[in-house]
């Protein structure tokens, strides 16, 4: 759920006394105020995305808006999950070349808000249109700059560094832990409105620390990389304007709808994907050797695909399965099928440290990067295929679903944290922020594919929906340790 790959962006330079400050577990005051507003910032995010489906698709008489069917539900889920990644990228930009990082997370926390109070209080459709434009464009602003924040408190030398990004990534997923279980809570008791207005009180908290205690953030924060000049200003202006229009022009004559919006937006991420490839392949700055990475990029930018359409089915198929078949039921308690994404959070908090100990220890000796990526592949397809166990069990044990989701956890260990460190090592010289959108575009596209895959998903069609995904997905897997060889070394160096 809580990836580990919410935020990577080169860091701006650090101020000298920044790196002194100990007065939070030994690490920078200011650590305390990014760990706080993340930690808001993911429990409303999840707090909402988990509710919002149900919202979409149940009936009048259980709170709900009854606009869709289960599968489009889903599938604009699936859609706006991968918006929120599409616009990590325009959030690094932002961040990089108009307004700065810690500005670019300030008017982002702002957008967020807004959007979980749109929820609240406005009724129908027009309240879910703005809350999940306003959420998506803020979170994907919040993502990549929150991390960009903290690491201008170190120097890249500080040998608290990894520590601090682990407070960080702590907070990410108390937040994710809580946010579906408390939300979901308040959805059953009191209702949705009362259930979105607790994901925007949420992160009006985290905002409200945050903006009493901005300014003791490093003067770096401020500074733009590389600053748009008048041109480029100009170009970018007319391009917002003018995609805007059109997806306006779309949406109000009907070409654009809920039913087609997830083929819509995975076509338009595909497109993304194929133009960064591109650029980075053909770009005359792009040497021999930087070539030979990107290439060997290209399997591994399919199999992380194929993860994401599986992992991220937690807030679409697996959602739905929550709600309709899973016995909530635990030692006389009824709990909330919101519950079930809180089960990932916690075993990450666990298993996360575990797993960074163990890579360490292992040494030269741990697998090639191709090779955890095939694992996490097999692990997640072999999830999906315990799932046939249960079929047409309308009573399952929810024991059942903290198996699958712990051996989708033990994948999302082995790929989502080597993923991102791969984006950033493979990247060409000159081309490192079109190298991690690149990686961006590969989450975004399997969560999309999280959404657009349960229209063929049903009490009906379980069987071959699970065994053929399952199948597919360790194919891909052994396809890719088959490739080891050839991948690391095209490689050139990068294990």
């Amino acid at each position: 759920m809580a990836s580990l790959s919410e935020g990577v962006q080169a860091t701006p330079p650090n101020t000298p006394q920044t790196t002194q400050s100990t007065g939070f577990f030994g690490h920078p005051r200011s650590l305390a105020n990014l760990f706080s507003v993340e930690l808001w910032e993911r429990f409303s995010f999840y707090g909402m995305q988990v509710i919002m489906l149900y919202y979409l698709y149940w009936e009048a008489e259980r709170g709900g808006l009854a606009l869709l069917s289960e599968t489009s539900a889903a599938g604009v889920m699936g859609a706006y999950g991968g918006m929120v990644y599409l616009m990590a990228v325009v959030g690094g930009i932002l961040g990089d070349r108009v307004l700065g990082p810690e500005r670019t997370l300030f008017y982002s926390a702002i957008a967020i808000m807004a959007g979980h109070i749109a929820l609240a209080i406005l009724p129908g459709a027009a309240g879910v249109i703005a809350g999940l434009v306003l959420v998506a464009i803020g979170s994907g602003g919040l993502k990549t700059n929150a991390s960009v924040l903290v690491g201008s408190l170190y120097d890249k030398t500080d040998p608290r560094r990894d520590g601090g990004f682990t407070i960080f990534y702590i907070g990410v997923n108390i937040g994710a832990l809580f946010g579906p279980m408390l939300t979901g809570i308040l959805r059953e008791n009191y209702g949705f409105h009362i259930a979105f207005g607790m994901a925007a009180v949420g992160m009006a908290v985290g905002l409200i620390q945050y903006a009493l205690t901005r300014k003791n953030l490093p003067a770096s924060v401020h500074q733009l990389s590389q600053p748009l000049n008048a041109r480029e200003k100009k170009v970018y202006g007319i391009g917002t304007v003018v995609i805007l229009a059109v997806i306006l022009l779309l949406v109000f004559t009907g070409i654009i709808n809920p039913l087609n919006l997830a083929t819509w937006v995975m076509s338009i991420i595909a497109i993304c994907a194929a133009i960064l490839f591109y650029t980075l392949l053909t770009s005359k700055l792009t040497t021999a050797e930087e070539h030979s990475r990107v290439v060997s990029f290209i399997p591994m930018f399919i199999g992380n695909v194929a993860f994401w359409a599986l992992f991220q089915q937690q807030f679409t198929v697996l959602a739905i399965y929550s709600e309709s078949r899973i016995n909530w039921n635990i030692f006389g308690l009824q709990l909330t099928p919101e519950f079930m994404n809180s089960i990932n959070p916690v075993f990450i908090i666990i298993f996360g440290a575990i797993f960074t100990a163990m890579w360490t220890k292992m040494g030269d000796k741990q697998p090639a990067t191709p090779v955890k990526f095939a694992i996490a592949l097999i692990l997640i397809g072999i999830a999906f295929l315990i799932f046939l166990t249960q079929a047409g069990n309308t009573n399952v044990n929810f024991m059942w679903i903290v198996l699958i989701l712990f051996i989708c956890t033990m994948g999302e260990l082995s790929i989502s944290p080597v993923g991102t460190s791969l984006a950033t090592k493979l990247a060409p010289e000159n081309h490192r922020v079109a190298m991690v959108a690149l990686y961006f575009t590969s989450v975004a596209l399997g969560t999309v594919l999280a959404g657009w895959l349960a229209r063929f998903y049903s009490l009906e069609t379980e069987v071959p929906y699970f065994t053929t995904l399952g199948i597919i997905t360790i194919a891909i897997g052994l396809a890719l340790w088959a490739m080891n060889k050839w991948i690391v070394k095209r490689m050139a160096g990068i294990r």
